[in-house]
């Protein structure tokens, strides 16, 4: 039976190192060299986070845009022309990563992903799949409106400097310019975070921090979120509201204004649709083994992210799961099998060395 096993290679990326196609071709070099004869399927996850918009299929839309300090820069989207849908992660235009450091966590804003929204209605979109991980804003989604002709105003009808803290200040929302055709779209958004918008749980107190957010930025963004709720009777306490930096509040509004309720906008937990939409779900039906991995596998690997999501479904489904982690920390549950990369800067060779071992020991105990 194992020589010709039915395998699942389905991790996440490795953020920085590989992505979930790569690391997926990898795993699988690996397999293929212990068992010549296995029917091996690649099905690259994600949770919501950097790297989702690249697990579905379409076409790679790059343009010029601005990330979340406004600086010019290039980002990527998927658009799949077939079900008028764009693939978009806040990551792209607006991530953290390329403005860490820079100690704008107040005034980050998400501008950039509204721009790659408005070029995905241009070619036809008409409901945006955008994975809300990984953000450098805690804007509440205000940049994307401003992108989409919105403006949001204080009392004395000025526009509000961009950023989350001068939210605090906002009034109305003047929609005389808005893109109508942007604005009506259907949204899914995809979070990896159950985190509602404000409070010890929310964006800025949980979030914050790594966004270079002191104490005193903290508490003024998450009033400012606060407000923004309030002023725009938006329900901040549901699970995933606080996801990059609350951005489902304004888009919750926006959407509830164009259709006069909120059927148009949906918060999903990432990993479940992803998994649904590529078909793995159905395919762990016949499968005897499925493969994932991300960078380190630990507690927090089992609150939304690809690894629980799998574990959840592997175990319905009665199929042995076994994860290629880059780190194996903390207490992991007892039928799930780690194997811990080879130290190496070479990626491949790790995740080649990672399906070897994992297939030898599929062999042996088969």
């Amino acid at each position: 039976m194992s020589s010709s096993a039915n395998i699942i290679i389905a991790p996440d990326s490795y953020k920085g190192t590989a992505t979930a196609t790569q690391a997926a071709e990898y795993l699988a070099a690996g397999v293929r060299e212990i068992l010549p004869e296995a029917t091996i399927t690649l099905a690259p996850m994600a949770d919501g986070g950097e790297g989702t918009s690249a697990v579905f299929g379409g076409q790679i839309i790059t343009l010029p845009t601005t990330n979340a300090a406004g600086r010019l820069t290039e980002a990527s989207y998927t658009f799949d022309a077939a079900s008028s849908t764009a693939y978009i992660d806040v990551a792209a235009a607006s991530g953290l990563p390329a403005v860490a450091g820079e100690g704008i966590s107040t005034t980050a804003d998400s501008y950039g992903t509204g721009v790659l929204i408005a070029d995905a209605v241009t070619r036809g979109a008409t409901r945006i799949t955008l994975g809300l991980g990984g953000s450098a804003t805690t804007d509440a989604g205000m940049g994307i409106l401003v992108a989409l002709g919105a403006v949001p105003r204080n009392k004395e009808g000025y526009a509000l400097r961009k950023g989350g803290a001068d939210l605090i200040n906002l009034d109305y929302i003047d929609t005389a310019e808005l893109n109508i055709p942007a604005a009506a779209v259907e949204w899914i958004l995809l979070t990896d975070v159950t985190s509602p918008a404000t409070g010890p749980q929310g964006a800025a107190a949980v979030f914050g921090p790594q966004k270079g957010a002191t104490q005193k930025d903290i508490e003024l963004l998450d009033t400012a979120l606060q407000h923004t709720c309030e002023q725009l009777n938006i329900d901040g306490t549901q699970p995933g509201m606080g996801a990059a930096g609350g951005m489902a509040i304004g888009l919750s509004w926006l959407s509830t204004l164009m259709h006069g309720t909120s059927e148009h906008i949906h918060v999903l937990p990432g990993a479940p649709v992803i998994a649904r939409a590529t078909g793995l779900e159905e395919m762990l039906a016949s499968a005897d083994l499925l493969i994932t991995g991300e960078g380190r596998l630990d507690s927090q690997s089992f609150s939304g992210k690809v690894v629980g999501t799998l574990y959840n479904l592997a175990q319905a489904a009665q199929v042995p799961l076994v994860v290629a982690a880059g780190q194996v920390a903390g207490e992991i549950p007892a039928d799930i099998s780690a194997f811990e990369l080879e130290k190496s800067a070479d990626v491949a060779a790790q995740l080649q060395a990672a399906g070897r071992s994992i297939a030898q020991n599929f062999l042996e105990q088969s």
